[in-house]
């Protein structure tokens, strides 16, 4: 397990190979949602407003409270993914994936839904008029002077350190998987929680509860539910926000401690696909901050 973590007061650490490469999954959730948040504050989108041609909104896909299905059970898909072939196209993701049927009315409900992020990013793409790498280039990464980048090809996960990276299409992850290092996901979960990136506001709404249940098999969670682009919850550590993620061959635990004496935000990055772990290692660190 690899890791880092960086604390309100200002210090940090981690242990050796800083500069290790690692794909962040579904923490690239956590940067959408941010830059839905700036691009709204800036007038250019808004997340309240039906999506053209549906009843849900932008809010809600970020939420995952739209009813849309997933996409990551489909067997056809699985085989594809671990057959190490190219992406479909959006559009025939889109298609196929819908095929299985609107889970529930938008607001009446939650699902996680990887469809639901795949149409967030193409509202913000749309409403900013550039693509998601450059977005988050330029809302996150460069204010914050981080190396984070989102990976578009095979080419982009030949840099990631783990060898099964290397025959994986992150094009695979639709909504976008960010790569970087421990230290660069620490420092934008930390900005994002305590700092200049986000106003008084936009956290807030982040922050925001949807309650789901309590402990999951498995997991450190006593207490858990989703914001806009983070899981919420308690731990053994006071409460935890961030977010976890997963592909064929790693996982990440990327999570804020408010509650510590010396608040601290940890990433974690194993090479298994159990969130559990990252989450359960994550946890314990914030325990001993």
């Amino acid at each position: 397990m690899h890791s880092h973590w960086v604390r309100e007061s200002g210090s940090e650490g981690g242990q050796r190979d800083a500069g290790l490469i690692f794909p962040y999954w579904s923490f690239t959730k956590t940067a959408l949602a941010i830059c839905a948040l700036k691009l709204a504050e800036a007038g250019r989108l808004d997340l309240d407003a039906p999506a053209r041609g549906a009843a849900f909104t932008l809010r809600q896909l970020l939420r995952h409270s739209a009813g849309l299905p997933d996409y990551t059970a489909l067997p056809d898909y699985r085989a594809a993914v671990a057959a190490q072939r190219d992406a479909w196209p959006p559009e025939v993701l889109i298609e196929t994936a819908m095929a299985q049927g609107q889970l529930f009315a938008p607001g009446q409900g939650w699902g996680y839904s990887n469809l639901g992020y795949l149409l967030a990013r193409q509202k913000i793409e749309s409403a900013a008029g550039q693509g998601l790498g450059a977005l988050i280039a330029t809302l996150i990464c460069q204010p914050l002077g981080l190396s984070a980048r989102l990976a578009s090809s095979r080419g982009d996960f030949a840099q990631v350190c783990w060898p099964a990276a290397q025959a994986h299409d992150p094009r695979w992850v639709y909504h976008g998987c960010l790569i970087g290092t421990a230290r660069d996901a620490a420092l934008l979960l930390q900005a994002s929680c305590t700092g200049d990136l986000l106003s008084a506001s936009q956290r807030a709404q982040m922050q925001q509860l949807h309650p789901l249940g309590g402990r999951i098999a498995g997991r450190p969670w006593l207490a858990h539910g989703y914001g806009l682009g983070l899981m919420i919850g308690t731990t053994a550590a006071g409460r935890m926000l961030g977010h976890s993620g997963s592909g064929p061959f790693s996982s990440n635990a990327v999570y804020h401690f408010p509650d510590r004496p010396d608040p601290v935000t940890i990433a974690c990055f194993g090479d298994t696909p159990a969130e559990g772990l990252a989450e359960t290692e994550a946890v314990r660190l914030a325990l001993q901050a």
